[in-house]
């Protein structure tokens, strides 16, 4: 039955595979369940139905993606958006979260008809090939990048970022550094030797590594600076909580809501949104051999409508725009190639609502150590971008460079397409120009003076 409805032989994979590539996805963004009320709780929202809402418009989303694409892409609320929405729609501009979730769920509808219309897969497809290769490669660096910062590698300093002293607060930051380098020798190892689940095992290994180190007092807790407990614990959860926040989307009430905001809000998400994804689908599908000769994505339009279908659910059910995940990469190279990884990453997601607790003590610096090595994996792509062509390659470059360095996928693409558009015009190259790329362009233009 899995086998006929996934094509798991066409697609060169079985049963085994795809299930350790859905845990293996699951594990390296399980984090959102504990991050995403985190952040959310600050517009008011009750953190509890925030995790509720989380883990179920993840799993809807999974479950969309499977049956509507049959790719091991993982959807879940996104960060960054959950920051705008909170810190900015929630908190200087004083709107309620009622308001802020009616933007996202109106968002979805958009994307929806832009999925349905084709024009999402237009926009998709519209991207030069040599930029595509530039933004699996920048993805592959951002994704590093996280893994560092949440590995405590890399941290804030005079330089903007530096590497940790190991020597200071050693108990906690120190040895959280320590244990994500470890992790990721152990992956390393793993991988080189060939052995199925390696990226998995080192999640697992450098967990248990760290649950001894605080056994031994090693590591040591420390709350308000962030560092928990290794050892999951059974607690209370209120899952009928997400009724304080289930359909209120659509209750304005106590909002004095200005026309010209909610538009700006919704466009704000929308535009980030919408690259996110098609950034997150190019470097995750160019990692798995997905993309055909002409850089073209198979059944785009089937996973960028699971994309705005799980948003505006998402935003009926309490939170903020769902998203497909980079961490999706980790699934990919674990060898998932079909929607029954999705599956089984979505199933972990409602599996998480009752074991919350265990789920969300996976500590940062484990799923750190598989970030950094996917990074390698995807920057692997850089090879194929052609840098005898300075018309093709410095948008690439510029794309993988911004989009590391902004700290946004969307950004990259953003600055990708205009200097394409821009460095193309002047050199006379005009005629490779798709007039879907010019309006691209001035969009992103636009995007950057009004919003």
């Amino acid at each position: 039955m899995l086998e006929n409805f996934f094509k798991l032989k066409e697609n060169g994979t079985d049963v085994k595979t795809e299930v350790v590539a859905g845990i293996t996805t699951f594990m390296t963004m399980a984090y959102i369940l504990a991050v995403n009320p985190s952040i959310l709780s600050a517009s008011g929202m009750d953190s509890n139905a925030i995790l509720v809402a989380t883990a179920i418009a993840s799993f809807i989303g999974c479950l969309a993606m499977a049956l509507l694409a049959n790719y091991p892409f993982a959807l879940a609320p996104g960060l960054g958006l959950n920051a705008y929405f909170a810190y900015t729609v929630c908190g200087s501009m004083g709107y309620t979260w009622n308001f802020a979730l009616l933007a996202v769920f109106v968002e979805g509808i958009i994307f929806i008809i832009l999925s349905v219309t084709n024009v999402r897969e237009a926009i998709f497809n519209a991207i030069p090939f040599q930029l595509k290769k530039g933004i699996s490669v920048g993805i592959g660096l951002f994704v590093a990048f996280i893994g560092l910062q949440n590995a405590n590698l890399v941290v804030d300093g005079a330089t903007l970022v530096e590497i940790v002293d190991f020597t200071e607060n050693f108990h906690t930051v120190g040895i959280s550094a320590l244990l994500a380098l470890v992790g990721l020798v152990i992956i390393s190892v793993l991988y080189v030797k060939n052995v199925k689940g390696s990226i998995l095992i080192g999640i697992v290994a450098t967990w248990i590594i760290g649950i001894i180190c605080q056994l031994t007092g090693v590591y040591q807790i420390d709350v308000e600076a962030g560092f928990f407990s290794l050892i999951p614990s059974w607690s209370s959860f209120d899952v009928t909580a997400i009724g304080t926040t289930f359909m209120k989307c659509f209750d304005l009430s106590g909002n004095n809501v200005n026309l010209f905001d909610f538009f700006a809000i919704m466009c704000a998400f929308l535009f980030v949104d919408m690259f996110d994804t098609l950034g997150t689908l190019i470097g995750v599908a160019n990692k798995a051999n997905m993309l055909d000769e002409n850089g073209k994505l198979p059944r785009v339009k089937q996973a960028l409508l699971a994309d705005a279908i799980a948003t505006s659910i998402g935003a009926v059910l309490g939170t903020s725009t769902t998203t497909t995940f980079v961490e999706s990469s980790s699934g990919v190279a674990e060898g998932g190639r079909t929607g029954l990884a999705s599956v089984v990453t979505g199933i972990l997601f409602l599996v998480a609502i009752v074991f919350a607790p265990v789920f969300i003590t996976i500590p940062s610096f484990a799923t750190a150590s598989a970030l950094i090595f996917v990074g390698f994996l995807m920057v692997s792509a850089v090879t194929e971008i052609d840098f005898n062509d300075f018309t093709e390659a410095i948008p690439a470059y510029l794309c993988l460079l911004c989009m590391t360095l902004m700290y946004s996928i969307s950004e990259g693409i953003a600055i990708g397409v205009i200097s394409y558009v821009i460095i193309n015009v002047i050199c006379g190259h005009r005629k490779k120009i798709t007039p879907l790329m010019y309006v691209l362009a001035v969009l992103f233009v636009l995007k950057y003076i009004f919003l």
